[in-house]
Order: C-alpha cells, then structure tokens, then sequence
C-alpha cells in the first residue's frame, strides 16, 4: 500500500478483551496467562521463548479433545494482575519486563532466552507480583 494522500477514517478498538482460538489438546484455566503459539494458537504461557503471551484468560477454556481452533478463549489486557513471583523478581525490578515461568509465575530475567516476556512489573508484595500488558 502506498503511504495517505488524504485523510482516513481509521477503525479502531477501545476494548481490550479479544479472543484467540485455542490450540489443539489445550485447556486454559480462568486467571492464568494466554500466549500464542508459533501457529498463532492460544496456550497457557510457559516457559518457551517462541510464545506470545497475549493477556490473561477471562474465563476458562476447554479444547482438550479438539482441533487447532475448535474453539476462543477470552483474554483481558487492562489494567495489572497479581502473579506468583518465582522469587527473582525485587523492587528493583518495578517498571522492567517480566517474564513467564508458567500461566501463573513470573521471573525478573528470560532465563537465557528461555522465557517469553509477560508483561511490565508494576508492583510487588508478599503474596505475588502485579503485572500489567
């Protein structure tokens, strides 16, 4: 496309809830992180540096005896959620990217290049980490 030559009117979105579908064999759990794959399917985030953490699941989802796509997940990226800190992560590290263990636990580091980042570290106490996307 060439670049505007007048104005546009541009589509846009002020949500920030959006759906994926869901890999195959895969059930996602209502709270935890949602990454896509390689093949651009919803997973539980891991410890897989080619995922995609997307946001968190709204609600839970199910595709365990399905097919790449059988069915979404609803996934949430306003605001920050709390997250269990794998015990890396201190106050030094507010404001820098956090990176997915599981669909549930953060790191201070992408472990070697071995994690996806999750998110930006916003605040930190006892019980977890609050990250938002």
């Amino acid at each position: 496309m060439a670049a505007l030559t007048k104005d546009r009117d541009t589509l846009r979105r002020d949500d920030a809830r959006y759906e994926y579908p869901v890999a195959a064999t895969t059930r996602l759990h209502a709270g935890g992180l949602v990454a896509l794959n390689a093949s651009g399917f919803a997973v539980p985030a891991s410890a897989v540096p080619t995922l995609t953490v997307m946001g968190w699941s709204v609600s839970p989802a199910d595709n365990s005896t399905g097919a790449d796509g059988d069915i979404n997940v609803l996934t949430e990226t306003r605001g920050a959620i709390k997250l269990a800190n794998d015990g890396s992560i201190t106050r030094a590290h507010v404001g820098k990217k956090a990176y997915a263990v599981d669909d549930q636990t953060v790191a201070a580091t992408d472990g070697s290049g071995a994690r996806p980042a999750a998110g930006i570290i916003k605040d930190l106490d006892a019980s977890g980490v609050w990250v938002g996307f």
